[in-house]
């Protein structure tokens, strides 16, 4: 029986026969089948993207939210109680790891309090937990580049000689500053965005989310080695896409950055 199956997955052959077998198929969208489920890798990835797109996506804009609006308030109310507390919420984002968080609101909000649904996706109500628990480190994270980019910018000439001709303080820090300090922060944000979409097996475990992160750690479990390799793939593709997109959105940013 091992030898039929052997034969049937092609592994009686040379491993470089085996590689150019599975690329060939792969570059016309063909990773095999599920050795769990039995059916196409690409249909069971397809079908779970939808769920870690839409959990990074909502991560993402809350992680990008807090970070600009409490990073920029920091940087212009410097030393001020403000400051202060914008800088103790990105200490204890950055010190807080996600299980612990995630855990930690389960036991408040959905059985203490039973405010909100724990371990399954069917109303919008589903996904405020575990937004937040993928986005809280990347918040802190982005509040102090943010912070310190700004920073930079309302120290410069340029801003000095807006205020000095009278220009609306609301004006220089939107118009002149907050877009001159984007690029750190943007650079960031794709690595977020793409980290999300990713890096979601500890939030999609904790919270039984069906996405791309719970289906890599059952597959790992199980030795479903294809289905595992369509997990990899996707989020490469992710990445390269991602970071393209950043690249590209620089010259949007900054005029003086030009693609030759």
């Amino acid at each position: 029986m091992w030898d039929d199956w052997g034969k049937q997955m092609g592994l009686d052959r040379h491993v470089t026969v085996q590689y150019l077998v599975w690329l060939k198929s792969a570059l016309t969208g063909d990773l095999g089948d599920s050795l769990r489920e039995g059916r196409p890798v690409m249909t069971i990835v397809a079908s779970k993207i939808p769920a870690t797109m839409q959990l990074g996506l909502v991560s993402f804009v809350f992680a990008i939210s807090i970070g600009i609006l409490f990073g920029t308030l920091a940087a212009v109310k410097r030393g001020t109680k403000w400051d202060y507390a914008a800088r103790t919420f990105a200490l204890f984002g950055q010190a807080l790891p996600p299980f612990w968080i995630g855990i930690v609101l389960v036991l408040i909000f959905a059985v203490q309090l039973e405010w909100l649904p724990a371990g399954r996706r069917d109303s919008p109500l589903s996904i405020i937990m575990p937004a937040i628990t993928l986005g809280w480190l990347a918040a802190g994270a982005n509040l102090r580049l943010v912070r310190s980019s700004m920073l930079n910018v309302l120290d410069s000439e340029y801003v000095l000689l807006a205020r000095a001709k009278g220009v609306q303080n609301r004006t220089v820090i939107w118009k002149h500053a907050f877009r001159n300090a984007l690029i750190a922060p943007l650079t960031n944000a794709g690595l977020i965005l793409v980290g999300f979409i990713s890096g979601t097996v500890v939030t999609e475990t904790v919270f039984a989310w069906p996405g791309l992160g719970r289906m890599a750690v059952e597959a790992v479990s199980q030795n479903d080695f294809p289905l595992l390799v369509g997990a990899v793939l996707t989020i490469s593709f992710f990445y390269l896409t991602v970071n393209l997109l950043v690249d590209l959105t620089y010259g949007l940013v900054d005029p003086r950055i030009r693609y030759s």
